[in-house]
């Protein structure tokens, strides 16, 4: 039940003791405040490289040929090895985990793209339909690449959203119109959206097609894989992949050189794994923070008996109880700690808020903040730690012998 008079007390005493009061709870505010801005930092690192990694596939892994730098079988060292169709169809039929491949084919030359009178010069990207995954492009409007215009080598293009801006300027729906590549007709038959802008300024053509107007044969410049592997499978599904092109292509599998692989997953486990250790890191110092704020408390309180030992014996003498000077001696603990915990935790959210709409966009460092769980466990926390700082306190002041107190000088 509320005490109206116990509160009228309390409030008196921190009254006639405030730069002890705010030393007290500037303590434990800076505590909570350095713990929300610690984990909100961290938190901001982590959304960062998160949104680089997730602007794609995570579980890609990327995989293309290179030059052998050790003799095989009778064959010499510093051979091109090229990858084939044939390769993409024996990485979608025969590997295992595998669950989306793709090949790349790259025109390097003749980029230049026009719509009548507009032209510019964009990226050629020409893959097999599952690339839409790879690189978690959005179609707005239309379709992407897909199995028949592999096929039939269809001369069909999928553009970003930027390319549409410059090649239709009159506003013209670009579905169904006709583009120019180096000269050649090639429908547009989607428009698509991309979180990377570099990879929005891209013209998607079907692999076969390209190899088909470029003279490329059948040659295929690399693969990507999007797989259903664990991080851990998917280092052993490297030594596989290794071993069979080693095998297909002829060359020592411990040459190195003669393949490249890129493990995507592998690198953002190894960056999840480093952001968690931040993250406890990060924790374990702001707890310490707390706990030092909490000792100090305890150490006021400790002295705030010792100055009202008087006090205490009168009142045991009239009749107080111990029960009732324990309450006293904890209610005035946790009203300040849980009064300086607030302001700390409301300061520290403001902070971050602050610093999240004043800094320029950063790819590496996005939306700071704190979960809310988080913040509501951190002042449960603060007010049972406010209530163990003023137990031993209270305990010793509803020991005081009331004879004993009004001796007490």
């Amino acid at each position: 039940m509320f005490d109206l008079d116990k509160w009228q007390e309390i409030l008196s005493t921190i009254n006639k003791n405030r730069m002890r009061t705010f030393l007290t709870g500037f303590s434990v505010a800076w505590g909570i405040f350095m713990l929300i801005i610690l984990l909100g930092s961290g938190k901001g690192l982590q959304n960062g490289i998160n949104s680089q990694f997730k602007q794609d596939a995570v579980n890609t892994i990327w995989f293309g040929p290179g030059t052998t730098s050790k003799a095989y079988e009778g064959l010499k060292a510093g051979r091109q090895i090229k990858f084939t169709n044939e390769d993409y169809q024996y990485v979608r039929d025969r590997m295992r985990g595998v669950d989306k491949v793709s090949g790349r084919y790259y025109m390097w030359q003749n980029r230049v793209i026009s719509y009548k009178k507009e032209y510019g010069v964009f990226d050629l990207i020409c893959v097999h339909p599952d690339y839409q995954d790879v690189e978690s492009a959005n179609m707005v409007e239309g379709r992407f690449v897909n199995q028949v215009d592999i096929q039939k080598r269809r001369k069909v293009a999928v553009i970003g959203r930027p390319v549409q801006k410059a090649l239709f300027k009159d506003g013209k729906d670009p579905i169904g119109e006709y583009i120019k590549v180096n000269n050649v007709p090639f429908m547009v038959v989607g428009i698509f959206s991309d979180k990377t802008d570099r990879d929005e300024t891209r013209v998607y053509l079907p692999l076969t097609t390209a190899q088909m107007i470029s003279g490329g044969a059948n040659e295929i410049h690399n693969l990507t894989i999007i797989s259903n592997l664990s991080a851990k499978e998917s280092e052993k599904f490297e030594q596989e992949l290794r071993a069979d092109f080693a095998k297909r292509h002829r060359f020592d599998k411990n040459d190195q050189n003669a393949l490249w692989i890129y493990n995507r997953l592998k690198d953002y486990k190894m960056f999840t794994n480093l952001f968690m250790a931040i993250q406890i890191f990060v924790s374990i110092i702001g707890a310490f923070t707390i706990i030092a704020g909490i000792v100090g408390v305890s150490n006021i309180m400790i002295i705030v008996v010792n100055e009202r030992t008087k006090e205490i014996g009168i009142r045991k003498a009239i009749g107080a109880t111990p029960g009732s000077v324990v309450g006293m001696i904890l209610l005035e603990s946790v009203f300040i700690t849980a009064i300086a915990g607030y302001i700390g935790l409301i300061a520290g959210v403001g902070t971050l808020s602050l610093v999240s709409s004043i800094i320029p966009e950063n790819q590496f460092f996005v939306n700071p903040e704190v979960d809310f769980k988080i913040a509501v466990i951190s002042t449960l926390v603060l007010i049972i730690a406010g209530s163990i700082a003023g137990l031993m306190p209270s305990l010793r002041a509803s020991r005081i012998r009331p004879v004993v107190a009004l001796r007490d000088e």
